[in-house]
């Protein structure tokens, strides 16, 4: 008899889950238990460190030993009597904003790792070692941290299968799809989590080229684009490599500094973007121009071709 499309799905779920406790039990019961006996016995690595890079791994694990795969278990074992896991993912999908800190975290995690690697060679050594073991499958550390980021968009893609196999009249349909629609929250949640960390660094590593103005060092600000461009100096009909930053709220005017100690640019004006008028200037002897004006000031600058003056102007 051919089992039903549902259940080999919910199967799949079973067994994956299986295999992503045991990774988690790698990370927190191996890495991060080994990782911590050093830092507190030896000179290797601060405590600190340790926690900052597994950030709150423990409690997933133990969420997804203790809680999740025990349950998922049970069910599966019942199936033939009660087929539904819908109810359980239920359970599942609340506890998976925990994945927001560690999700948050995981790139300082590599960082750490690798600076740490670096500065401490018994640090390098004892990860070295623990990855040589059987239960590493030849894979690094890093690669093993990545699971659980990953965990979610599957629980996401697992569920939706399940759902459109679902058969119409089945008991399971009214709860797998409430959990799919939780589990989905969740993701969207965990995305947008990511998206914001990434913006911030980003826009922290723009800070720095600017050598971290006060007036300007803002978290709420977009940066937009950023790029050379040519001043035209109408006085003597030259130009001047210049660069410019276009944030939601203002453009930044800035000079490339010869002698790059700490920032890239000098920040040589400011102007709002409240109020500020931008047109292009058909010059024959300066193609590619366009006018800004703004309250500070007025503007004429060069791009390097026609798209690059109109993606700017844009």
């Amino acid at each position: 008899i051919q089992e039903p499309e549902e259940k080999k799905i919910a199967l799949e779920l079973l067994e994956t889950e299986q295999a992503y406790v045991n990774r988690l039990h790698l990370l927190d019961q191996v890495f991060y238990k080994e990782l911590m006996k050093e830092a507190k016995t030896g000179k290797a690595v601060p405590e600190e460190v340790v926690k900052m890079i597994f950030s709150n791994i423990s409690s997933i694990y133990q969420f997804h030993a203790e809680f999740f795969l025990p349950e998922l278990r049970k069910r599966m074992e019942d199936w033939n009597r009660n087929p539904r896991i819908g109810d359980v993912i239920q359970k599942l999908a609340p506890f998976l904003k925990m994945y927001g800190e560690y999700v948050k975290n995981f790139e300082k995690a590599v960082e750490l790792i690798t600076a740490w690697s670096e500065k401490s060679p018994p640090f390098q050594e004892l990860i070295a070692d623990i990855q040589k073991r059987k239960v590493c499958a030849n894979l690094t550390l890093q690669h093993h941290m990545l699971e659980p980021v990953q965990r979610i968009p599957r629980y996401e893609l697992l569920l939706k299968d399940y759902v459109r196999k679902l058969p119409p009249q089945s008991p399971d349909r009214g709860d797998a799809e409430k959990a799919l629609e939780m589990i989905f929250m969740v993701a969207k949640h965990s995305n947008a989590a990511i998206a914001e960390m990434e913006r911030l660094q980003n826009l922290w590593v723009v800070y720095q080229r600017l050598g971290l103005e006060d007036d300007i060092v803002d978290p709420s600000n977009e940066l937009i684009k950023e790029g050379p461009i040519q001043k035209i100096s109408t006085r003597n009909n030259s130009t001047s490599e210049k660069y410019l930053f276009l944030f939601n709220n203002m453009l930044l005017y800035c000079v490339p500094k010869v002698i790059q100690v700490g920032a890239e640019f000098q920040v040589h004006l400011r102007m709002d973007v409240e109020g500020m008028k931008v047109r292009e200037l058909k010059d024959i002897e300066f193609p590619h121009t366009f006018l800004v004006s703004g309250k500070q000031r007025t503007l004429e600058l060069q791009a390097r071709s026609g798209e690059e003056m109109n993606a700017w102007i844009k």
